[in-house]
């Protein structure tokens, strides 16, 4: 569809309020991450301000994707607030322009947006907040004189699983240290049993096999075996057994779908990843809901006349939507609702309240 004139300027007044509007709220952000960090790893190291600074610039992306809706919603009511105020709007309306002409376009436009933030700027993001945690975690390690979280892995095939503990991970020779092993066999029903119990002093991944050193393993019911050597079969890769899974927030849009496989096949739940999955790709409809929500507000501003009450309205149901969308990833996280149903909730209940808003202020 060709834009016309009244588009494209209704569409370069909308660009320019965005502007702003990301710009505050970017630098509200990155100012508070620079606090943030400063109070948190910089009191407990010597970090510079540069190092500070490098940080909050790996960090603050994820957090200013997160608050993109807000954006828009301010941004929307911005650019037409002051197309009101100029009494830009009541000339169009005067000239028999309707309001569906300026009001899609921008949801389009929104739309657009919503795409290229999930499969461009979200992955970089979510690249840039997994290298901070990554680096938070290795200078909190650094600073705590080299102490480690129990490490816990799980894998198996078929009939036969192993879930295994370690109590430290050696970084030099990447050897557990301190480890159980705990077997589990599989019935053809499904049901799992445990078979066997091996504690070892440490034990090495290479080749397809677990290399036990000073184990001792003991089976149900019999007595305890020492070995000085133990061989046992993994279906770990060398290069990843150790890796942790990323946190949702800190994975690419494109990389949600295997790491969703990888953590199922592990025998993980993979709610949160699912949820973060739906989510993403819910963001084009929340973007264009809060774009049409701010839009219909402005429409009565034209009409009522009363600015501050309706653009605090405008502002309090966004904050709503805020507060719904994060009531609902709880639900979904619970496993209590569906992480589809809870991912696309908030926004189409957005969208659903801004095109009864619009159609009841445009059509009465």
């Amino acid at each position: 569809m060709r834009l016309g004139r009244i588009e494209r300027y209704i569409l370069a007044q909308l660009a320019r309020s965005l502007a702003v509007a990301l710009g505050v709220i970017g630098a509200l952000v990155m100012l508070i991450d620079f606090v943030e960090i400063s109070r948190g790893l910089g009191s407990d190291t010597d970090l510079s301000a540069v190092r500070i600074l490098g940080l909050m610039v790996m960090k603050s992306p994820a957090v200013i994707v997160q608050l993109l809706p807000f954006v828009f919603l301010f941004g929307t009511l911005a650019a037409f607030v002051g197309l009101n105020r100029r009494s830009e709007l009541i000339a169009m309306r005067a000239a028999g322009v309707s309001a569906w002409r300026f009001v899609l376009p921008a949801a389009g436009a929104a739309l657009i947006a919503g795409v290229l933030t999930v499969t461009i700027l979200g992955p970089l993001a979510a690249s840039g907040d997994g290298l901070f945690q990554r680096e938070r975690t290795r200078i909190s390690g650094s600073v705590g004189g080299g102490e480690q979280e129990a490490i816990w892995l799980r894998e198996g095939e078929g009939q036969r699983q192993m879930v295994i503990r370690a109590g430290r991970q050696d970084r030099a020779s990447a050897r557990l240290l301190d480890v159980t092993f705990f077997i589990y066999a599989t019935d053809p029903q499904g049901r799992r049993a445990f078979t066997e119990r091996i504690d070892a002093q440490s034990a090495s991944l290479a080749a397809g096999r677990w290399r036990l050193i000073d184990a001792v393993g003991a089976q149900t019911g019999q007595r305890a075996t020492r070995y000085s050597t133990l061989d046992l079969p993994s279906s770990l890769a060398d290069d990843e057994a150790f890796e942790r899974f990323a946190r949702p927030q800190s994975t690419p849009f494109w990389s949600l779908p295997g790491q969703i496989q990888r953590i199922e096949d592990a025998g993980f739940s993979s709610t949160a990843y699912r949820l973060r999955l739906q989510q993403l790709l819910s963001t084009p409809l929340s973007f264009a809901a809060m774009t049409i929500l701010a839009a219909a507000f402005s429409l009565r501003l034209m009409r009522l006349g009363d600015l501050a009450r309706m653009a605090v309205a405008a502002v309090v149901l966004g904050f709503a939507f805020f507060f719904l969308n994060q009531f609902s990833a709880a639900m979904g996280s619970a496993e209590v609702v569906p992480p589809f149903l809870a991912a696309w909730l908030p926004a189409v209940l957005t969208a659903l309240a801004a095109l009864t808003l619009l159609f009841y202020t445009e059509d009465g």
